[in-house]
This record gives structure tokens, sequence and C-alpha cells, in this order.
């Protein structure tokens, strides 16, 4: 193969003869939007040491995802404190002794998700219009609001509405974080720091288990204490807000040059060499290639992120995270210690503890691999364990005269299946922001992760009343009524996931606009992938 090199327009072609044919690989990667800017090659170590202030940027940002888990953790574990219920309590059970209606922990569970849904439905259109900073600006103070509900609080009722302003706020900061992640960080670790969202979520879920365990063994009546703890939270979140930068893409979208390689340089201004304007130009020509194949088709609406190509990416976005709703997710994260408690456990924050633990040194290898072995073999071998965990969590609950052995197993099949749970949440949350197209990100991440909330309501209204002992009382059974509902996602995850590991947007949308099969593009060449091949043949 022979190469020739010009400079035409700024940019360098290499033309290759194979045989009679000549092909302009750089050019044809431009025309698609894929402009080479010479950190392709890059590993995933030298890429870390190169961009620095990069990483520390969208470390940050995820940082403030441990509000979120701290929030989801607390609030759906603080309803088995028996100073939570003595306080909230509305009606008692056989023997007297007060508890929450299955009724008012339907209310109380399922409001959570439906204000997940009004944030993830309505902030998209804040953060299009208006930019990511003030998106997040948005949502702080929504957390605040809630914050403030639950510290007054002193009725199920006003502790509901504190519900729905709490997933208002998570539920937007749930898509608004890997939105900002993706347009931030670089291809080749944006793996790895998208997974720290997800890490930091169990940072937080954890430490709300820790708080509600000391409150149990020091002071059982006292839940007010955790609850106060989350101002820290909202306090940190708002620093780490103020100090973060706008994203480049989302200038470039609105045409605002200056202010996008201004942002440019502060984002990478350790890179040495760095081109502030090759950089921004590769971001337009993504940007200018969507716009002319919207063009094309005769679209240019939000709505767009629900239809044709971008409506199967936004399926493909929230295929893991809806999955793990069918595999038992708000059974063993919204109400494990009501789970456990139903399991016969004398005290399920224990056991809460250990399996978040276990959470935290899976999300690390994850985030460790993520980049490497890529994201598609960890999402669905994630569902696959789930699913092979709650099967042996099923099993368990139909053995007659369960003793400690039984418990013991018990414990280490939810190992199992958080291990599972962890991979593919960590994955699942990289699918939401990287999978859409630029033009459409806040639409589709907003979407995907709404529509995983929508069966997250259904499943706060089942869940109560399949662990109540007033109710159906299934107990461990419950298990097997997520086999049923999850296998056949688990099993199709393999089908749908594609492999975006090291992969650009504009490259991600050539091949989702080629249609290549989702398990085939880890094994595809896009155009940029041909180009830098070339200049370095």
């Amino acid at each position: 193969m022979s190469q020739v090199q010009e400079e035409k327009n700024d940019i360098t072609h290499v033309e290759s003869n194979i045989g009679d044919l000549k092909y302009d690989a750089v050019g044809d990667a431009a025309a698609k939007g894929q402009i080479v800017t010479g950190y392709e090659n890059l590993g995933i170590i030298q890429t870390m040491l190169k961009f620095k202030v990069a990483m520390a940027i969208c470390f940050a940002a995820t940082f403030a995802g441990a509000t979120d888990g701290y929030q989801i953790g607390l609030n759906g574990n603080v309803i088995a404190n028996d100073g939570f219920i003595k306080q909230f309590a509305t009606t008692t059970d056989s023997d007297g002794n007060p508890i929450l209606a299955a009724s008012v922990l339907t209310a109380i569970g399922s409001i959570q998700s439906v204000g997940q849904i009004i944030g993830m439905c309505t902030l998209p259109f804040v953060a299009s219009r208006f930019g990511r900073k003030p998106a997040m600006f948005t949502l702080w103070l929504v957390l605040a609001l809630s914050v403030t509900c639950e510290t007054v609080a002193k009725k199920w009722q006003v502790w509901f509405v504190a519900k729905l302003f709490s997933g208002i706020g998570v539920g937007s900061l749930q898509f608004i974080t890997p939105t900002y992640v993706t347009e931030i960080s670089p291809a080749r670790i944006r793996g790895l720091l998208l997974v720290m969202y997800n890490f930091w979520f169990s940072v937080g879920s954890f430490f709300a288990s820790i708080a509600l365990q000391s409150m149990f063994t020091k002071d059982p009546y006292n839940y007010k204490t955790p609850i106060y703890t989350q101002w820290a939270h909202i306090g940190l979140m708002l620093a780490i807000y103020l100090c973060l930068p706008e994203t480049p893409a989302w200038l470039a979208s609105q045409g605002k040059a200056d202010k996008a390689k201004k942002n440019l340089k502060f984002i990478y201004r350790d890179v040495p060499d760095f081109n502030a304007d090759q950089y921004y130009d590769a971001i337009v020509s993504g940007i200018e290639h969507e716009q002319e194949v919207a063009r094309q088709l005769h679209r240019g609406n939000w709505y767009d992120a629900l239809r044709g190509v971008d409506g199967f990416r936004t399926i493909v976005s929230t295929w893991a995270l809806f999955s793990q709703q069918l595999l038992g997710l708000t059974l063993f994260y919204t109400y494990a210690s009501v789970f456990f408690s139903a399991a016969g456990f004398d005290d399920p924050f224990a056991i809460t503890c250990i399996t978040n633990g276990i959470q935290l040194v899976v999300i690390v290898l994850v985030a460790i691999s993520v980049d490497r072995i890529g994201r598609r073999n960890i999402c669905c071998g994630g569902l696959t364990t789930m699913l092979v965990g709650i099967t042996l969590i099923g099993i368990v609950g139909v053995l007659p005269n369960r003793g400690k052995a039984a418990n013991s197993l018990l414990v280490f099949f939810c190992c199992i299946y958080m291990v599972g749970l962890q991979c593919s949440g960590s994955t699942g949350w990289a699918y939401v922001g990287e999978i859409s197209s630029q033009r459409l990100r806040p639409y589709t991440a907003g979407f995907a992760a709404a529509l995983s909330c929508v069966m997250g309501v259904i499943m706060n209204v089942l869940v109560p009343y399949m662990l109540t002992v007033n109710e159906w009382n299934w107990g461990l059974k419950t298990a097997f009524f997520y086999l049923g509902l999850g296998a056949p996602f688990a099993i199709a995850s393999w089908f749908l996931i594609p492999e975006t590991a090291r992969l650009t947007a504009p490259e991600l949308d050539e091949l989702f606009e080629n249609k290549v099969r989702p398990w085939r593009f880890h094994k595809t060449k896009t155009a940029l992938q041909l180009a830098v091949e070339a200049q370095s043949s």
C-alpha cells in the first residue's frame, strides 16, 4: 500500500492505492463528521496522564452522584427504622404494633419514581435550551427543597411531598450527570469516568446504610440525624456545580464558538500543544453531520429521540436499566431492609451494609476494566448474573424449615445478585450518556432514564404488597416473580446492547446510521478508525 499526503483546507488527507482503487480515508471520515485529532492512538494510561484536568472535572461532576445514592438509600431504608415507623405509622399489625400500611408505603415509594420521571422528562428541555449547568442548578434547588421537607416532616403526607421533590431532583441528576461527563471526557477513558457516577452513587448508598445501622444499634428511634446529614451533601454539591465549566459540545451546538474554545482551553489546559481550534472543528463537524442527516430525513424536533434510528438508540440506552427493574432492582435496593426483615433477619440494616460493601468492590473492578475490555460483556454478563442470583434466592425461599445455613446461603446469593446489579448498573448509566447523538443527547438520556423509572413506579406499587405480612406476604418467593418477568430481557440484552468503548459520538452515529448489528459494533471499523490506520501506516 502506498500513501500520498497533502494539505488541503488544514486537514491532512491520506490517499491509499489498493490496486486501481484510490481511497481518501481522512476525507471520507471528515465527510461523516469524524475528524482526526491526533489523540486516537493513546492508551488508557497515556490518556489519563495527558487529560488530567478533564478527568478531575468529570470526577467532580460524578461525585455529586453521592447525593443521589445517599438519598435513595436513606429514604428507601429509613422506613424500617422504629422511630420513623412510630412517627408516621398509620395502622397496627396483628400484635398491635404500629406499622405503615402497605398503601402508604406504596404511595411513598411510588411518588419518588413519579418524581424521577417528571425530572427526566422536563429537565432535558432546560439542558438543551439553556445549557447543562443551568440544568444542574435547577435540580440542586429541587433537592434542597426535598431535604427541607424531610427535616420538618411530622406527618407522612409531608414526607410524601419530600419524596416527590427528591424524585424530581434525583431523576434530573441521573440523566444530566452522564450527559455532562460524555461531553467532557476523552473517548479513550469515557467508560471509566461514566462508571464513576455509579461508584459515587454506591458510596452514597453505602453510607446511608451505615448511618441507619448506627442508629439501629445506638438509638433505634432516632431517624432524624441521618436526614440532617444530607445537608452536607447538598452544600458540597452546590460548591461543585459552581466550579464546573459548561460543556464545549453544548456551546458549539448553540454557535457560541468563542466561549466553546475558551472552555476547551480550560478543560484541556494541561495537554501539551493542545489545538482548541482543531478540537472545536471536530465537535462542530460531528454536529453538522447529524444536522444534515436530520434534514435529509425531515427531522429536527426533540421527539425524534422516540422514532426511527434515534428511537432505537433510546431503547438501547434504557435497556440495561429497564431490565434491572424487571430483575428486582426495587426489591433489593429501595426495599432492601424491608425485604431482609421479611426474610427473618433480626438486623436487616447489617445485611444491607454487607451487600452495599460488595457493590463498592465490584464497581472499582468495573471502573478499572470498562475501557479495556468494554461495556457490552460487563453489562450483559451483569444482567445474566442478576438472573442467576434471583433464581437461587427463590429456591432458598421454598426450602422448608429454613435455618441459619439457609440464611447464610441467602446472603451469599444476594451478594451474587449484587455483583450482577453493579456490573449492569455501572455500564447501564454509561449507556444512558453515550449511546445518543449529540443533537438529541439530553432528550435521549432523559427519556431512556424515564422509561426505567416508569417500571420503577409499577414495582414500587407492587413490592410493598409482596412483602407486607398483612397483604400478599410472598417473602422470598417474590424472587420467582422477577425470574419470570426479567429472564426474556436479560437474554435479549445480548442481541441489543452494543460495544461503545473508545468510540466517539460521530463514530457511533455512523454505526447506528448504517444499522450495524449491535453485537458487531466492536468488529466493525469506522471511517475514523480507517483514517487513523491510513495515517499511521
